[in-house]
């Protein structure tokens, strides 16, 4: 027994079968950023003395630098997903809602890069 309509059965109407990808990773982003941000916060509080140069120097270890960009690619990549959501739930109009949809993904690419581009920069050397 189905539980479709005629009309729904001949256009091939249904499920996208998108949902259930994009809730998964929601909850698995969100379980990495509890471990990421623990460790952030232990870190930055066992660092004691939070001026520039010792700032840099703890973000020139190289497992401070790799734990660091996975925590900002984490919370970017959770961030898209976020808002994702709420355009494609809260924005009626087709064209805003595929002109919010891009906008959100280049702001996060953006903001992404910016990120571990600067990590990365501080790691090797390019700031003192």
């Amino acid at each position: 027994m189905s539980l479709r309509t005629p009309l729904g059965k001949v256009m091939g109407l249904g499920s996208a079968k998108e949902g259930t990808g994009h809730w998964w990773m929601q909850r698995v982003t969100a379980i990495a950023l509890i471990g990421l941000g623990l460790w952030f916060m232990i870190s930055i509080a066992a660092a004691g003395d939070l001026g520039y140069g010792s700032t840099i120097a703890w973000l020139a270890r190289p497992v401070n630098a790799v734990l660091l960009s996975s925590f900002v690619l984490t919370l970017l990549y959770h961030s898209k997903l976020g808002v994702q959501v709420v355009i494609e739930d809260y924005v009626s109009s087709p064209v805003l809602k595929v002109g919010g949809l891009l906008l959100s993904v280049f702001v996060h690419l953006l903001l992404a890069m910016a990120g571990v581009i600067s990590i990365l920069r501080i790691n090797a050397g390019g700031l003192s």
